[in-house]
């Protein structure tokens, strides 16, 4: 079985090495790593050797396989993060590390549909964060090993090229189903809303979702272009009727409140797709961790960060995402 989770040490070792790296962990931890052929981001919870956890003081690592041709690493703010997909390789895959709450972070989640080359290159990573006590205390960060700095209000991607005989795919696992309730259609795309049509009808949201106790640890969920899709609640302001989301609604689009899971651990796990032998990096969602307790509990042999949102193509919630590359 593949160790997943590393001391600084053993990290600083792989560097020398000249291994092409994604690292996820503390950034006290990421900020003693020398310069190199690897990209970072924050987060403390991890899908690690042991089942669910959090650390400070160890690193999650997926090495890019020796079979790799060719990478670069590229920085991307708001101004140029439409770039994404234009400037992956034409065989291969791209991982991308944002962090939460920065501009970038909402340009990418609301536009990224609409770059050019979208879906036609495979582009997935994660949104990095920071530990929950820490919330207003720090802020989520990447870093650039090639630079041996960090940034605050960037994207990093590693665009990785693959021979013609290899094929990336990316995988997305998403136990949630749309329930047989309300549609419900936004008037503005965004983060938060205040306002929504309810079959039809407009009502304050904020309301609607505490006169029909929605359940706000199961997301609302949509079919976007065949693709079944979650926006997470983050938070609801009453004073003002807010509605604040992990992820964009998108004007126009129906989405439903998700039906009721019984077990998470066994859904996710009985998802898995058999070939994870070849799977070479996932990771998991922080609400999938907290709300199925997932500390000290394992997903079949899934390792990888517990992340502020999951990118497959575009973002994601609630989800758990996969790298699997096939040879032809």
């Amino acid at each position: 079985m593949i160790k997943a989770m590393y001391s600084v040490q053993e990290v600083k070792e792989k560097i020398e090495k000249g291994i092409p790296l994604i690292l996820a962990g503390d950034e006290n931890l990421l900020s003693q790593l020398p310069k190199g052929n690897w990209i970072g981001g924050t987060i403390p919870y991890f899908m690690g050797d042991d089942g669910g956890e959090e650390s400070k003081d160890k690193i999650s690592v997926m090495e890019i396989p020796d079979y790799a041709l060719e990478t670069k690493t590229l920085i991307y703010t708001e101004e140029n993060i439409e770039n994404v997909y234009s400037d992956a390789f034409e065989n291969g895959f791209s991982l991308i590390l944002i962090p939460a709450f920065t501009k970038v972070h909402l340009s990418f989640s609301v536009n990224a549909p609409y770059y050019s080359y979208f879906a036609s290159r495979s582009l997935l990573g994660w949104v990095t964060g920071l530990h929950l006590n820490d919330l207003g205390k720090t802020t989520p960060k990447i870093y650039s090993g090639m630079e041996g700095k960090f940034y605050e209000d960037a994207a990093i991607v590693m665009h990785v090229s693959l021979d013609f005989d290899k094929f990336a795919e990316i995988g997305i696992i998403n136990i949630f189903n749309q329930g047989e309730g309300d549609v419900i259609e936004f008037l503005e795309t965004g983060f938060s809303a205040e306002y929504a049509l309810v079959n039809g009808e407009k009502v304050k949201f904020a309301d609607y979702v505490l006169n029909n106790n929605l359940d706000v640890k199961l997301p609302l969920a949509a079919d976007y272009w065949g693709a079944k899709i979650n926006v997470s609640f983050q938070s609801i302001d009453k004073e003002s009727g807010v509605v604040n989301f992990y992820a964009p609604v998108f004007k126009e689009m129906q989405y439903k409140h998700a039906s009721p899971i019984l077990n998470y651990v066994e859904q996710f796990t009985n998802e898995i797709p058999q070939t994870n032998n070849s799977m070479i990096f996932s990771c998991n969602c922080i609400l999938n961790y907290l709300y199925s307790e997932l500390e000290g509990k394992k997903t079949a042999d899934i390792k990888g960060p517990i992340t502020f949102g999951e990118i497959a193509y575009q973002l994601l919630n609630q989800t758990l995402v996969y790298l699997i590359i096939h040879e032809i």
